[in-house]
């Protein structure tokens, strides 16, 4: 049996509230678990303790009975010191976009034009004395 430790939601409509499940991982996403180990309110602020907690030593069980955890659930995991932390690699996520480029040269090029044309003024001032 594949089993995943995921997020599972509840809570209404624009008021996200979060369980973080061991299920199965053919299940629905807020269908079936084999347990609850804790809980994710991504409405609180991410300083408040109360944001994530979990139950530390049923989610090892879990991980050494093989479950995979999410994405996300690692990131949890990872914070809270229970996983080593993994190395990601995305080098295009953080380059700019072609337009965000252009601005960029247009502007430095502005800037570049003003300083020359504020050094001009100072320069005649100062062959001509």
């Amino acid at each position: 049996m594949a089993m995943k430790i995921r997020l599972a939601r509840g809570g209404s409509k624009k008021r996200p509230f979060y369980r973080i499940v061991a299920a199965d991982a053919r299940m629905p996403r807020d269908g079936r678990y084999i347990e609850k180990l804790g809980t994710y309110n991504p409405l609180l602020a991410k300083d408040n303790e109360e944001r994530v907690q979990m139950n530390v030593e049923r989610v090892q069980y879990w991980l050494g009975e093989g479950a995979q955890p999410t994405d996300r659930i690692s990131r949890m995991l990872e914070a809270a010191g229970v996983v080593a932390k993994k190395e990601r690699a995305n080098p295009t996520k953080g380059t700019p976009g072609k337009k965000a480029v252009a601005r960029a040269e247009e502007k430095a090029a502005k800037i570049a034009d003003a300083a020359e044309a504020a050094a001009a003024p100072a320069e005649e001032a100062a062959a001509e004395e």
